[in-house]
């Protein structure tokens, strides 16, 4: 069963933590509300995944993640999520820790690697950071998700133009590939920047390459 911790300010930070440690679990929750972060546990990869909402719906915080547990272990759920592209940083806490899994955890994305027991205050600061590094991922990512929508409302005629304008044609040479007018052309080259919300060229063609990308 997940155990929940919610401080004074909905909007907080979100700590999940997985870990089998009943014990261990509470006293990192516990650690977490102290200074003002939600904090989310729960006691394997199952439970957790079963809870685990759309990345759309995450918000900027981190998952602190013991590595041998029943069932699916740490490290084989830190695989799992690389493949669906969790965009929270993963700290790796365990009591089980040797040089070979450290590195094995770090070269598949880990943040940290933390081995217990270990000082609160470094808990802490590592999740601080990470925190920082979710803030700037989830803001990217929900930049990308508004372009692509954009994208998507961009009728057929317009993607096309849209294709022409970012491989830099002039106008009639547009006009001339999809047999339009120039003034058609323009016309959906005004609505393309209306609908895509681009004040210039450029800022048009950096959106569309990070949405892309």
């Amino acid at each position: 069963m997940s155990s929940v911790t919610l401080p004074a300010e909905a909007d907080a930070p979100l700590i999940l933590i997985v870990d089998d440690d009943e014990a261990m679990r509470s006293s990192m929750a516990f650690l977490f509300d102290s200074i003002g972060l939600a904090a989310q546990s729960y006691p394997d990869a199952a439970s957790f995944l079963a809870a685990l909402p759309p990345p759309e719906q995450l918000r900027p915080g981190a998952l602190v993640l013991d590595v041998r547990m029943p069932g699916m272990s740490g490290l084989e759920l830190q695989r799992l999520l690389a493949e669906r592209h969790f965009p929270l940083p993963i700290l790796i806490v365990t009591g089980h820790g040797d040089v070979p899994m450290a590195v094995q955890a770090l070269k598949a994305g880990a943040y940290d690697f933390i081995e217990k027991p270990f000082k609160e205050q470094y808990l802490l600061d590592m999740v601080g950071a990470a925190i920082r590094v979710s803030q700037d991922t989830l803001a990217r990512q929900s930049r990308q998700r508004s372009v692509s929508e954009r994208l998507a409302r961009l009728g057929r005629r317009e993607r096309e133009v849209l294709d022409g304008i970012l491989a830099g044609k002039l106008n009639k040479v547009i006009a001339y590939e999809l047999e339009l007018s120039v003034k058609t052309v323009e016309a959906y080259r005004a609505s393309i920047m209306l609908k895509m919300e681009a004040g210039s060229l450029a800022e048009l063609a950096t959106m569309v390459a990070k949405a892309q990308g």
